[in-house]
């Protein structure tokens, strides 16, 4: 007897359970309309409908400008294996102090060097970019992204001209 009521009290509850997942669906499904009717529609995720990479975050803070004396330097050509080294000068042009996050070259053979304190309104600052040449043969443009508190917050110098291929190489010349 008391195993029946066990099984009859499990088999209402389940009842009550079924009945509840049901109204708690006509609920969701009558939420769903009204956002139809009302032309509300939002994409489920918004994150994924943006590439995540697309374009760098705008900075947060005050932003200022930065100009480059130069923004590309041909360094002619050199022997592969040669180190090349180059120093940008930029000023800070706007009314902020300027704040450069980040350098980065376009690949590991390019490797700059830049001020880590802000730079003050009017003041002027370096960025060092040393190329090496090894393994490196033909015409070369190497690209230096620099990230600052400035709009758009990244800028680029460039770092180019032409690897001779060490003697007796036959590899054939890549081009970047």
């Amino acid at each position: 007897m008391l195993k029946q009521i066990k099984v009859l009290m499990f088999a209402l509850l389940a009842v009550g359970f079924v009945a509840s997942c049901n109204n708690s669906e006509s609920a969701a499904q009558e939420e769903a309309r009204e956002d139809l009717s009302n032309n509300t529609v939002q994409p489920a995720n918004q994150a994924a409908a943006q590439p995540a990479a697309a374009q760098p975050a705008a900075p947060a803070g005050p932003t200022t400008t930065m100009t480059f004396e130069e923004t590309e330097f041909d360094f002619g050509t050199v022997n592969e294996g040669e180190k090349v080294s180059h120093t940008y000068t930029f000023t800070n042009t706007g009314d902020e102090p300027l704040i450069l996050s980040n350098a980065k070259g376009s690949c590991g053979c390019t490797v700059p060097s830049w001020p880590r304190e802000p730079i003050a309104p009017g003041a002027t600052g370096e960025i060092t970019v040393e190329f090496n040449s090894k393994n490196k043969k033909g015409k070369r443009n190497q690209k230096v992204t620099i990230t600052a508190n400035t709009n758009p917050p990244q800028s680029f110098i460039y770092l180019k001209g032409d690897v001779t291929p060490a003697a007796g190489d036959a590899t054939p010349a890549v081009t970047q």
